[in-house]
């Protein structure tokens, strides 16, 4: 059971980081529609913009396909399940205090912030306590 809920958790953190595909493939009007529908400004396109937008959109989807990885193959990778639990708590303290700092409103920011503790604190709660011996479907 605790395996489970572990890779539920990672799954959460897969999903949250992976959502950022979209920022790889979409145009840049697109892109800048779903930006403007979460709170953010409407953007003249600048090929600075774009190209780093991609490569930040990038970074985050492999960010997310290590989750990913994670939940697929838990006992081939559980020594490193735990910094990933951290790295999600990490972010979320980053998120939150910059969103205070700017003063962003609570859509989509408390989201975020929540979506980033949740899953961070289950994997290092259930990392831990996991049977990664006990046979599991899919595993």
């Amino acid at each position: 059971m605790n395996l489970r809920l572990l890779r539920i958790f990672l799954l959460l953190a897969a999903l949250g980081w992976i959502v950022c595909i979209v920022g790889v493939f979409a145009s840049w009007s697109r892109t800048v529609g779903i930006l403007h529908d979460l709170g953010g400004p409407v953007m003249p396109y600048d090929r600075m913009m774009d190209y780093w937008l991609r490569m930040i959109a990038a970074a985050c989807t492999l960010v997310g396909l290590l989750y990913l990885l994670l939940a697929l193959q838990p006992a081939k990778y559980r020594a490193i399940i735990p910094w990933f639990g951290w790295v999600m708590v990490l972010e979320g303290i980053v998120l939150l205090v910059h969103g205070l700092k700017l003063g962003l409103p609570p859509f989509p920011f408390y989201g975020d912030v929540i979506a980033s503790f949740v899953s961070g604190v289950g994997i290092l709660w259930f990392a831990p306590r996991a049977e990664y011996d006990a046979p599991i479907a899919g595993n």
